[in-house]
């Protein structure tokens, strides 16, 4: 899943954070303090957007960006699927060793 990948980078992964705990920001709110430059964080805004992690819609002539929630859940229930295959496929070989 992209998802993952787009939330295995440190700043991209901040960014998600910033987006839930401050709400819609603009790009240049988003990298105040960031320690990196604004072009890397519309890149790294974009890498998020084609994740499904984040929108942005236009406010005059900046960018509003804001979490997308919705796909975050999606990928929640894929990790509980992983885990419950995890979880069955464990009972499994215990029983083996067991037996």
């Amino acid at each position: 899943m992209p998802i993952f990948a787009a939330l295995g980078d440190e700043t991209r992964l901040a960014l998600v954070r910033r987006l839930c705990a401050s709400g819609p920001a603009s790009v240049s709110r988003l990298s105040e303090g960031a320690g990196v430059t604004r072009q890397a964080i519309s890149k790294h805004l974009q890498v998020l957007a084609e994740a499904g992690l984040v929108r942005s819609r236009r406010d005059g002539r900046e960018s509003i960006w804001e979490f997308e929630p919705d796909r975050l859940e999606e990928a929640h229930r894929a990790l509980d699927a992983i885990a419950r295959e995890w979880d069955l496929a464990l009972g499994r070989l215990k029983r083996f060793v067991e037996d």
